[in-house]
């Protein structure tokens, strides 16, 4: 039996061909469903206008991928809807969801260290104060949010866009969790070397922290990303457009009237962005999530 599993098996567990080909069949036909539409998108943004309002729409990539992708990115398509530059909303929601990820890790990583390592009054209540905030759907508080940012003048801004949107109970959750499995001994240890706080927080913490940050980082990245109900609110001017705002400012009027090549292409452009980000901290977000539930 040893002899056995040293060749590359548990000689207990049978190998059946069958259920091998149904698992990688099913996996692949989900593939299929899910990159079908995307690949549909793709096609649509390299014909004309015409070509896709046509019966059946082609199947195929067209020629016109370069004119396409530069009048979205110019705003010189034509139609009856918003004709902003697409370059210019993807700054928006770049620097939008990068205020909006760095901003909710900063403050989850404080708050957590604050609740964890130091002691004060109604130090558990405010934990739950702001743990209870999770059953707070967005709609509840967004009349209020909405009254606040106004007042404030904070309407078109970057500051209106992102400040309601900058703190995460979740976050601030799981740095807790972690920061309670971290060894007493290392604060014994920096303490007797003469490390204050916010140097045990920078020295100790931050670095043991850096895969759930990675991971976390991903994760509101692509939240703030594809954020459409506050910035819908938020947001009137053209310059201060988030691309998915920009999408939906884009279709107006009849479908005879709508340049859907662009907006497909406008489409594939939103997605550039988020998938790159998954994609370069893959492995980073990965062994992030694992060590988190570790």
């Amino acid at each position: 039996m040893l002899g056995a599993a040293r060749r590359g098996g548990n000689p207990m567990v049978e190998r059946r061909p069958f259920l091998t080909f149904l698992s990688h069949a099913v996996m692949v036909l989900g593939v299929l469903v899910v990159a079908f539409p995307l690949y549909l998108t793709f096609v649509a943004s390299t014909q004309t206008s015409q070509a896709i309002v046509q019966t059946p729409m082609p199947l195929l990539p067209g020629g016109h991928l370069i004119d396409n992708y530069t009048a979205a990115l110019n705003g010189t398509g034509g139609g009856s809807g918003s004709k902003a530059p697409v370059a210019r909303m993807m700054t928006v929601s770049l620097i939008s969801a990068l205020i909006i990820s760095i901003g909710k890790i900063a403050i989850s990583l404080l708050s957590a260290f604050a609740i964890v390592y130091f002691r004060f009054p109604f130090r558990m209540f405010f934990f739950w104060a702001i743990f209870i905030t999770l059953m707070l759907p967005v709609e509840v508080r967004i009349g209020p949010t909405y009254k606040v940012v106004s007042d404030l003048g904070m309407l078109n801004s970057y500051a209106g866009l992102t400040i309601p949107l900058i703190a995460s109970a979740t976050a601030t959750f799981l740095f807790r969790q972690f920061f309670l499995t971290v060894p007493e001994e290392l604060v014994e240890a920096a303490r007797m070397d003469g490390a204050g706080p916010m140097r045990f927080f920078w020295d100790v913490l931050v670095p043991l922290s850096k895969t759930s940050i990675a991971a976390l980082f991903v994760i509101q990245f692509i939240y703030g990303w594809n954020q459409y109900l506050w910035p819908l609110l938020v947001t009137t001017s053209e310059d201060m457009y988030p691309v998915v705002i920009g999408i939906k400012r884009m279709i107006s009027g009849g479908d005879s009237e709508m340049q859907w090549n662009i907006v497909m292409a406008t489409a594939i452009l939103a997605m550039l962005p988020p998938a790159l980000v998954v994609m370069l901290m893959q492995k980073w977000f990965v062994k992030g999530l694992v060590d988190t539930e570790k």
